[in-house]
């Protein structure tokens, strides 16, 4: 793994082994919760290679689209099975487009691209989740969850230069662990951890976010906070690794 990825690695793995601290939860009966998410992003590295055969040239995304700030949003709704049993779905678009100058000629999907000239870059990110989680720990101040989630993946990447273009969709399925806690310093105040994750084989997958949230009344939840998404892929077909920043805020609202 290269230098990016062991730091990445160990600040997710510090994030999620803290959602599994010994914790409680929260004594609320809720049958539905739906949280709305909204914020910025911006890159800190996407490299890409496209095909990963050594026809192609791996080039930095972030420095031909820019480092952002880009809009994001995502949409959850969470269900309540039982006491300790819950289903969550998520919704997580995300695309940026922006224009560059490649800094010398690159091929990039069958296509090869003039350095210096104007070119159009569209990247795309749509997560699509399903989540089963336990809670495993509960009492009077703090909360903490075990899961599995199923993702659906929908990823392009695509240039444009002139009367040149060429793009790279992938459509696919990731399986990833799913873990969650949060703690109450004050009746109103609370911190929520929230992670979804898996790493090895040829790619990694990261999504996990800390925020602070205030609770006005029992049904409504205002939180803010950063979320960090990080990974790729390493397979003959496609070379892609990206790390994305998040600052966020959102509204619960529980029935």
């Amino acid at each position: 793994m290269n230098t990016k990825g062991r730091g990445v690695a160990t600040l997710v793995a510090a994030c999620l082994l803290s959602a599994t601290h010994p914790a409680a939860a929260d004594s609320q009966s809720v049958a539905l919760e739906i949280e709305i998410e909204g914020g910025a992003a911006w890159q800190s590295y996407n490299d890409v290679e496209i095909p990963n055969d050594g026809t192609a040239t791996r080039f930095s995304l972030a420095d031909l689209a820019g480092s952002g700030p880009w809009a994001a949003g995502r949409l959850y709704l969470t269900w309540r099975l039982s006491e300790r049993n819950e289903l969550r779905l998520l919704a997580a678009p995300f695309s940026l487009t922006e224009t560059g100058s490649p800094r010398g000629t690159l091929t990039f999907a069958g296509a090869s691209y003039v350095g210096g000239a104007p070119t159009q870059a569209t990247y795309t990110f749509n997560s699509y989740r399903l989540s089963y989680r336990r809670r495993v720990h509960a009492g009077a101040r703090a909360a903490a969850w075990l899961g599995l989630t199923a993702k659906v993946r929908d990823a392009t990447v695509a240039l444009s230069q002139g009367s040149t273009s060429s793009r790279k969709d992938d459509l696919g399925f990731v399986p990833l662990l799913h873990l969650a806690g949060f703690w109450r310093p004050s009746s109103r105040w609370s911190f929520v951890l929230d992670a979804d994750g898996l790493a090895g084989g040829p790619g990694r997958a990261v999504d996990a976010s800390l925020k602070l949230a205030y609770e006005p009344t029992d049904r409504w939840s205002l939180r803010a906070g950063y979320r960090t998404v990080e990974g790729g892929a390493d397979v003959e077909s496609v070379y892609t690794f990206a790390w994305l920043h998040y600052a966020v805020a959102s509204v619960a609202w529980r029935l």
